[in-house]
């Protein structure tokens, strides 16, 4: 890492995946810093309020300053709005959990939930909103890999990692090889859909919400709930409606000035091209 910058977003990531606090030397061998610089940046977090230091075990921790930040900017881009009543009458209507996920550049990343099971199992993805989907385990990811072309995808997963890093379900795929034989299925099919994968227990089945203008790939719908009750064969029975969904979802982000973000310069270049 070159830049202060850097360092200190860094460390920022690190502390978000550690909502309990982490000690400055965790954090220094976890980033591979020298303990002293990473004290240095913490201290420059703190003064600044996005972090602070427990009392009890004198570990840092992130404030709610940039989750603050982070919610104020994605409600005024306009996509919780215009996307939950949407994600909230699949899930009402499926009685499982409905996520989205929206391209930001080179990641893909959760920005919609909605809950649809009430009672008994079910699955609750509170600590995964906001973060960046894993491509070759999540259906979601799989999905997203599907809109691209085989190099792409490879480059896409190798870039990411193919194992995720807090550990995948027990038939996330071991290999390129064996992942591009589920992104080519998913292809072929037009839905990616997967058991035990992401993580042990879960099902879901994803497919692509595309720009109504240029077809380009802008994001994912999937519906997801524990496997025993969300067999493939109930997921597949929900795919017109998933399939549905994402076309009302692709129609509503031209309103959407955080939709239009990536509408616009793949617009512009079918325009060209026509």
């Amino acid at each position: 890492m070159s830049s202060a910058l850097e360092k200190g977003l860094s460390v920022i990531s690190f502390l978000a995946e550690h909502p309990e606090g982490a000690a400055v030397t965790d954090i220094a061998k976890a980033l591979d810093l020298p303990p002293s610089g990473v004290h240095r940046l913490l201290k420059e977090l703190e003064s600044q309020g996005y972090a602070r230091q427990t009392r009890d075990m004198g570990d840092y921790c992130l404030t709610l300053k940039l989750a603050t930040a982070g919610l104020s900017f994605l409600a005024r881009t306009g996509i919780p709005d215009l996307s939950q009543p949407i994600l909230d009458r699949l899930a009402q209507s499926t009685r499982e959990l409905v996520r989205m996920a929206l391209s930001d550049g080179e990641k893909l990343v959760w920005v919609g939930v909605s809950q649809g099971a009430t009672s008994g199992l079910r699955y609750d993805p509170e600590a995964e909103h906001g973060q960046i989907v894993h491509l070759a385990s999540a259906s979601g990811g799989q999905a997203w890999l599907s809109g691209m072309s085989d190099d792409e995808a490879v480059a896409a997963v190798m870039k990411q990692g193919l194992e995720k890093t807090d550990g995948s379900g027990v038939s996330a795929p071991k290999g390129v090889a064996e992942l591009m034989k589920i992104v080519q299925e998913a292809r072929k099919n037009g839905y990616a859909l997967n058991a035990n994968s992401f993580m042990l227990g879960m099902a879901a089945i994803a497919v692509l919400i595309r720009n109504p203008e240029t077809g380009q790939p802008i994001g994912t719908v999937s519906i997801a709930g524990p496997a025993a009750r969300a067999t493939p064969d109930l997921l597949r029975d929900f795919l017109p409606e998933l399939q549905a969904t994402a076309e009302e979802l692709a129609k509503a982000s031209l309103a959407g000035r955080a939709f239009s973000r990536w509408h616009e310069p793949q617009a512009a270049t079918a325009r060209k091209k026509a």
